[in-house]
């Protein structure tokens, strides 16, 4: 079993920063590869970037360059470092921990997200 925790999430200005972390609990987290979603209204939820047990990194075109995914197994932390930010990356950000990948059918557990809005 995994519980995830968001934090991090807030209010920016476009071309601003945000990072966000996820802390994790459960003996798997070293183990597992781990996630960053995110869902804006009336979207479906997408994927952004992963990670894996042993640091090899996935990104979505619109992350790739702006954003970088890291992990700490010693805190059990996943970060998701956001830079450039734009109006269209408001959305509610989730973490997930599983088998990795950018499908979300590979993740088994979720956090309960946290709200990143950027404002132009």
């Amino acid at each position: 079993q995994v519980q995830l925790v968001e934090s991090g999430g807030g209010l920016v200005q476009a071309g601003g920063s945000l990072r966000l972390s996820c802390a994790a609990s459960g003996r798997t987290f070293s183990s597992s590869a781990m996630g960053w979603f995110r869902q804006a209204p009336g979207k479906e939820r997408e994927f952004v970037a992963a990670i894996s047990w042993s640091g090899s990194t996935l990104y979505t075109d619109s992350a790739t360059g702006r954003f970088t995914i890291s992990r700490d197994n010693a805190k059990r932390t996943v970060y998701l470092q956001m830079n450039s930010l734009k109006p269209e990356d408001t959305a509610v950000y989730y973490c997930a921990a599983g088998s990795g990948g950018r499908y979300s059918r590979s993740y088994a557990y979720w956090g309960q997200g946290t709200q990143v809005t950027v404002s132009s």
